[in-house]
């Protein structure tokens, strides 16, 4: 398999997962969530929105870097926290990056500082295409290996309207449904930084040479067949 550190990007391609390894029960959870994500993209197509526009609507001009909405989407509830913005270009519009803290590390007055779950890449229409994970320094996260990220994954969830009901639910369940997808970014993301420094490469979280470690396009139209498919022969 060949692989490069570019100024951008670890560039490897990444396994996609193998639902043979799943139990029924994930299967349905997570073809439950597809089929909920699905819905959201649906009602608001039926009145002209996406995902995207209900959180750009009344924020301005949209500009590259700016987190939208201003001040991030946080539910105090969950500890899980989200905001778009773009800067890669095309094909993708911008991307979601994705959070969770556990509830217990807030203190009054004072949020932790979230671990970064997942980004989701978005195009123009306000389709999701692809998954991808960042080094630290990218969302001055607080970095946590794979076992405890994926721990947060399964706890994340925007349990409320603001500032748009159907993509927060949107979200919440793009989570569940692409958990594999996840998974396998996320061990990928640890074997990778593991890697270099045995290769002894210095301050490997910090280094802006390194700045997407995994990536992998998705669907979630085919992914919610493939569900489908595999929990029809389980």
């Amino acid at each position: 398999m060949n692989k490069a550190i570019s100024s951008y990007c670890i560039v490897e391609d990444v396994r996609e997962p193998d639902l043979r390894t799943y139990e029924t029960d994930d299967l349905r959870r997570m073809h439950e969530a597809a089929r909920e994500a699905l819905e959201c993209q649906r009602v608001l197509k039926k009145v002209g929105l996406n995902l995207v526009g209900e959180l750009l609507k009344g924020q301005g001009s949209f500009l590259e870097y700016n987190h939208y909405p201003q001040g991030d989407v946080y539910d105090r509830e969950t500890g899980s926290q989200y905001y778009y913005h773009a800067h890669r270009g095309e094909p993708e519009h911008g991307h979601f990056h994705v959070f969770h803290r556990p509830v217990e590390d807030n203190r009054p007055g004072q949020v932790a500082n979230p671990t970064h779950i997942v980004a989701i890449s978005m195009d123009a229409w306000g389709e999701a295409i692809g998954l991808f994970t960042t080094n630290r320094w990218v969302t001055a996260e607080r970095w946590r290996n794979a076992e405890a990220t994926l721990k947060l994954a399964r706890e994340f969830k925007i349990d409320h309207a603001w500032p748009s009901w159907p993509t927060n639910r949107w979200l919440s369940a793009m989570i569940i449904a692409f958990y594999p997808y996840i998974e396998m970014l996320t061990w990928h993301r640890d074997r990778e930084i593991h890697h270099l420094e045995r290769s002894g490469l210095k301050v490997i979280l910090e280094n802006r040479e390194i700045e997407i470690i995994g990536q992998l396009p998705i669907s979630l139209v085919d992914w919610e067949a493939r569900l489908s498919a595999r929990l029809s022969v389980s």
